[in-house]
């Protein structure tokens, strides 16, 4: 007897999550048009928000690389002319020794 119990309550388990699966797909069928349509414009609002952040990141991105590279592009110049100095007066010295 005990097992036809136990038997029983898993049928009766099995019955009432296929009636709550189907009640639940009911609900979300019939709720479906209104929620995709709102879901769409979140998603859209959202892709608008993101790729504004992009945007607003690359511009900044692009500043700072671009005051990096005036910054070493100058500091590279002057480093040229550091060399080219040293080389200048070496010659002379190597000239003045001959």
């Amino acid at each position: 007897m005990f097992t036809s119990t136990e038997d029983r309550r898993d049928y009766r388990f099995t019955l009432g999550l296929l009636a709550g699966a189907c009640v639940g797909a009911g609900v979300v069928l019939w709720l479906a048009p209104r929620t995709a349509s709102e879901i769409r414009g979140r998603v859209t609002d959202a892709a608008k928000d993101l790729g504004e952040r992009a945007s607003e990141g690359f511009d900044q991105a692009s500043v700072r690389v671009g005051a990096v590279a005036d910054e070493i592009n100058r500091k590279s110049r002057g480093v040229i002319h550091d060399v080219a100095d040293v080389v200048a007066r070496g010659a002379r010295e190597v000239k003045t020794a001959v």
